[in-house]
């Protein structure tokens, strides 16, 4: 199906998410003669990256998010939906919205990746993963519960599992999610409560690989285990999850099984594609891998669909060295500017050659003045490390105003070591607090009986 070359209407791009992927295609096509649609089930642009110091109290959600229409608001030629996709009509070249239908020219889905568990489903609800806001917002309310939870236990065995914190993944999330943990219950936390010692916190951090951060250098990786091993964390390698039930994590290393009772279960390993993955197979019969992701061509288009194209964490692109491009936010980046470039040029009666990655380096956060930057030319750890990590993020932070939030608050934690977005919220928490309060009716009693005397 070809591109429509017709002048006497504006071409129509629908681009259905607005990570990073829809977001870069978008800004590609800001000057060009062309109507854009963006379509995306919330308001917001995450910048996902960041999301692990929303969850352990850094950051707050509003400082790495901006709003799809304020982005957009100078873009005229760009038009921003709230919805989500439920089918695709290739023949039609629709897209339904619900009740809605939105006619393309050219679509892009970019609608990225969620956490797989490898089959077992049932173990989401008790190791949350870290892709969304809300994920963040839940995996904060359980990390600092955790700490409530056991400052008024009294029986110690139950005390332990609240203070154990197993995280499933050593790629650079779960890296940076432990490091984070460490940080806050060695340092941030230790003078806050009374009845716990927080430096008594056991943090696992468990890969099934020889190596955390498996696609950066080796000498790297081993040196991003030492200063994590520093900062207190357990580290266990060849290690696979058989398990989790009853606060019970069971994982294997080798012919040895392993039980460790935990409240806090973090996962971090894993990814497949969304939803919209199944829907485009459904409707076009292009293929998709084991991991639910779209199998591309070598421009990013699917097999006999060339106004159809799949960008970001839901791609397969295998065409560069025959292994699919890593779910990271630079290749999403530079596959949206692609296409938004591919675009353009068809419509002049011109294509591109085919997508090309340039791998720009890879990076980790371990803890402050702690990190690994791997550029290939250049290899970086310790604290410049660190502050290239700094800069690179501020960077790629979309508003201004953002960036400077960001800042300051990254300043205010390196200064005072305290995290000001500790908050515990959700129903749940309000359920816990009424539980309490009812635990307690005999002590009320005696206090009564007491002020009767």
């Amino acid at each position: 199906m070809a591109v429509s070359l017709e002048n006497n209407a504006p071409h129509q791009v629908v681009i259905v998410g607005g990570g990073f992927g829809g977001l870069y295609a978008a800004k590609a096509l800001n000057t060009a003669n062309v109507n854009v649609t963006l379509i995306d089930k919330r308001n917001f642009h995450l910048f996902q990256p960041l999301l692990y110091q929303v969850a352990t109290g850094t950051l707050s959600p509003s400082d790495i998010s901006a709003p799809l229409r304020s982005v957009f608001s100078k873009s005229k030629n760009t038009k921003v939906l709230l919805g989500e996709v439920n089918d695709i009509d290739p023949k039609a070249q629709q897209v339904i919205l619900g009740d809605e239908v939105v006619p393309y020219d050219t679509l892009i889905v970019a609608t990225g990746a969620n956490h797989s568990y490898f089959g077992k489903d049932n173990w989401k609800e008790v190791a949350p993963g870290l892709k969304t806001v809300e994920d963040a917002i839940e995996m904060r309310r359980r990390i600092f519960g955790a700490f409530e939870a056991a400052e008024k236990e009294t029986n110690p065995e139950k005390r332990r599992a609240f203070l154990t914190f197993v995280i499933v993944g050593g790629g650079p999330t779960g890296v940076e999610l432990a490091g984070a943990i460490a940080e806050l219950a060695y340092k941030t936390l230790k003078e806050d409560f009374r009845n716990i010692n927080t430096s008594e916190t056991k943090i696992l951090l468990l890969q099934g690989g020889d190596r955390i951060l498996p696609h950066i250098a080796p000498e790297l990786s081993a040196s991003a285990a030492v200063s994590l091993q520093k900062l207190g964390v357990e580290l266990h390698t060849h290690t696979r999850v058989t398990n989790i039930e009853d606060d019970i994590v069971t994982f294997k290393q080798g012919d040895e099984l392993t039980e460790i009772a935990s409240k806090t279960i973090l996962w971090a390993a894993g990814v497949q594609g969304s939803g919209m993955g199944k829907i485009l197979a459904e409707s076009t019969g292009v293929n998709c891998d084991l991991s639910g992701r779209v199998i591309v061509e070598p421009d990013l288009s699917i097999k006999g669909y060339d106004n159809i194209f799949v960008i970001g964490d839901l791609a397969n692109f295998s065409h560069q060295d025959g292994k699919p491009l890593p779910g990271v936010a630079p290749v999403a980046k530079q596959e949206g500017e692609y296409v938004g470039k591919l675009i353009q040029r068809r419509l002049q009666g011109d294509t591109l050659p085919s997508f090309h990655y340039n791998h720009v380096g890879s990076l980790a956060m371990i803890g402050q003045n702690l990190a690994v930057v791997d550029l290939g030319f250049l290899k970086l750890t310790g604290f410049l490390a660190w502050a290239f990590w700094l800069l690179v993020h501020i960077y790629f932070l979309i508003e201004f105003d953002t960036k400077l939030l960001v800042v300051f608050q990254w300043a205010w934690n390196y200064i005072t070591r305290n995290r000001r977005s500790r908050l515990i919220t959700g129903r749940e928490a309000f359920v816990q607090a009424k539980t309490q309060q009812s635990s307690v009716p005999a002590l009320q009693l005696a206090r009564n009986q007491q002020n009767q005397i």
